[in-house]
């Protein structure tokens, strides 16, 4: 016995007969489209008794004899069709068009392309009464009565071009993403920074404790590394001369998934020549300020089950002194049992090798969790910073920020440690890590050294990621992209 969906799909394919025997192309590469749907509904007194050629998605139709009520939908939303035998015009092969006695040859799915005239129906609704219909796009398949990424979060990413299309909110959750990083450009271009590219396929990647990619060139015959930061590279281009740079492009980390990150992501990372640490706090609160303004209109969010507000004045907090009053650890005096007990106790997984600095790290996420900021975090460890430079008055801490928002790390700057000895020193320390087995300690770059030795200006840098988009959304980092990594399912 046939199931309902091969009966469709036989249906469909005796209407797609039908039509090439009427010579209608079901795949022309021309077509019309004067206004959005949007554009129309919201200016009907604009458009009202003009005539207008519109294009979409048939997503609704409902007949009433000879009278016919449709839905299409573009990027911009959906309008009604109303179609009336006696208003439509007859048939014609040589414009391609349909007319009322060939509509039952239609499909919800089909991508149309209908002339009419504009007007509001006894209901109120703005509709197109429509004159002319020309098929641009036949769909073979059947569109979901009732679409399983609702229940089935991995469906809707397996079939990212459905769920777009059955929940078109997501659409505009991701043309709030594209202005969040045109906002990011522009506000670059603003403070006078220059974009620049730097290289995805790295022969010694740094710029953070991660775990990179390996890939092979097949061209030379060497391995390399898909890059975890632009920083390194950057920061050779502020030693060459150039004063305020940025990159805003993906970066690769062969790490876990969670709802805060993803192995693949982009970033937005600049490097200021002649400024230091404060300089950048305050420029990164410019930025996050004018992000939640010009894309949302507004500055307090709730995400992650907490309210901060960007226009509040943003606290300062103490590394060693936050973590010693919430958990009780001294950072510098603990052993490292007592902060295991700690760390376990609160439900933190310890993986990979364990090692001071990745037990000084968990501390300080279990302290995170409870802070809403926005706030700074200030006077980092130098051991869990091996490229900012120490402080004066301190040189065991550093001139090191993170930008924490609702339990999280958000951003990232410091001062930039430009002597090429303590440099060395500390890749050597983070080498004897990556022997040990911590494979997010940082690489030996000794090219970043020599070209330290020529001399580095003073510099700031400061990098975020998607991560705060996703978290103006309160969305998980999936729902925050586009196509998410997902393992591959054979059907």
């Amino acid at each position: 016995m046939a199931s309902r969906l091969e009966e469709i799909l036989k249906e469909r394919e005796k209407k797609i007969e039908t039509l090439k025997k009427k010579g209608i192309d079901l795949y022309p590469a021309r077509s019309v489209k004067e206004k959005t749907n949007r554009e129309v509904v919201d200016n009907f007194e604009k458009y009202d008794g003009k005539t207008l050629t519109l294009a979409g998605r048939i997503m609704a139709w409902r007949e009433h004899g000879k009278l016919i009520f449709g839905q299409i939908q573009d990027q911009s939303g959906k309008i009604q069709l109303f179609i009336r035998a006696d208003f439509m015009l007859k048939a014609d092969k040589a414009k391609q068009t349909l007319g009322f006695e060939e509509l039952d040859l239609l499909d919800i799915g089909d991508i149309i392309q209908t002339s009419g005239v504009v007007v509001k129906t006894r209901t109120g609704e703005v509709s197109l009464q429509v004159k002319e219909i020309k098929i641009l796009t036949k769909a073979r398949l059947p569109l979901p009565e009732k679409w399983v990424g609702i229940v089935d979060p991995d469906e809707a990413f397996r079939k990212r071009y459905l769920d777009l299309l059955m929940s078109p909110e997501k659409i505009k959750r991701f043309e709030r993403k594209a202005k969040f990083w045109s906002e990011c450009r522009k506000f670059m271009a603003d403070n006078g920074f220059l974009e620049v590219e730097t290289p995805v396929l790295e022969a010694v990647t740094g710029g953070a404790d991660a775990k990179p990619f390996v890939t092979h060139m097949n061209a030379i015959d060497q391995d390399f590394f898909l890059r975890i930061s632009t920083e390194l590279y950057q920061k050779r281009l502020i030693g060459a001369g150039f004063e305020k740079i940025y990159t805003l492009a993906p970066n690769f980390r062969n790490e876990g998934m969670d709802d805060e990150h993803l192995p693949e992501y982009y970033s937005l990372e600049w490097y200021w020549a002649f400024a230091d640490y404060r300089d950048n706090m305050q420029l990164s609160r410019e930025l996050f300020r004018n992000l939640a303004k010009n894309v949302y209109g507004k500055t307090k969010f709730v995400s992650r089950g907490m309210e901060f507000d960007l226009a509040d004045d943003w606290k300062e907090i103490d590394y060693l002194k936050i973590i010693k009053e919430k958990i009780g650890i001294d950072i510098v005096n603990s052993s490292e049992e007592e902060m295991i007990e700690v760390i376990k106790k609160a439900g933190v997984k310890l993986t990979g090798e364990i090692n001071r600095a990745r037990l000084i790290d968990n501390c300080w996420k279990v302290v995170r969790k409870t802070i809403a900021g926005p706030a700074f975090l200030v006077n980092e460890l130098k051991a869990m910073s091996p490229l900012a430079k120490s402080k004066p008055e301190n040189p065991e801490l550093t001139e090191r920020f993170h930008i924490i928002i609702a339990g999280s790390e958000l951003g990232n700057g410091y001062s930039e440690l430009n002597d090429p000895m303590d440099q060395k020193e500390r890749f050597d320390e983070q080498e004897k890590a990556r022997k040990k087995g911590d494979d997010e300690a940082q690489m030996l770059d000794m090219d970043f050294v020599e070209m330290l030795s020529y001399g580095m200006p003073p510099t700031s840098g400061f990098g975020m990621s998607e991560r705060l988009f996703w978290f103006m959304e309160d969305v998980s980092a999936r729902e925050g992209t586009l196509f998410p990594p997902l393992r591959v399912r054979k059907d």
